[in-house]
């Protein structure tokens, strides 16, 4: 038996080794699972934390371009950048004749007083986009 390697019997000698090995490639995929997993919190869109109000008969809404949020303490933002009723008419502006069917998304926190947002509503249709929506946290509780 000298010569041998002690796997198989000697006329195994000379055979290649035709068997996959998975391991390498479950390696391979948990690597990649976990590096998916860690990264997945940086590829989310950063929000601006507001408070909606809830309502049971909202409805989802398509993404669109003109995004405007307004916090508790009055700061308004356009698109997720902090803004300005003049930033956001020359923004309509621009937009509006790339986009007619343009709609804004009005998001208020639940602290912020009605006649701000009836403002924003105002500021939005006097620039021209006369399709808005109001946005909410979807939920049963009516509160």
């Amino acid at each position: 038996m000298a010569g041998t390697t002690g796997y198989g019997s000697e006329d195994d000698a000379g055979r290649m080794i035709v068997d996959i090995n998975v391991t390498p490639l479950v390696d391979i995929t948990l690597v990649l699972l976990i590096i998916f997993m860690v990264t997945a919190s940086l590829i989310v869109n950063p929000a601006i934390k507001v408070d909606l109000p809830k309502a049971a008969s909202g409805t989802e809404q398509v993404k669109t371009t003109l995004a405007l949020t307004l916090t508790k303490d009055g700061a308004l933002f356009l698109n997720g950048e902090r803004s300005s009723d003049d930033a956001v008419v020359k923004y309509i502006s621009g937009e509006l004749p790339k986009n007619p069917e343009l709609q804004a998304i009005i998001a208020a926190d639940r602290s912020v007083s009605h006649g701000d947002v009836v403002h924003i509503i105002d500021l939005v249709k006097r620039t021209g986009v006369h399709r808005f929506a109001i946005n909410i946290d979807r939920d049963g509780a009516g509160r």
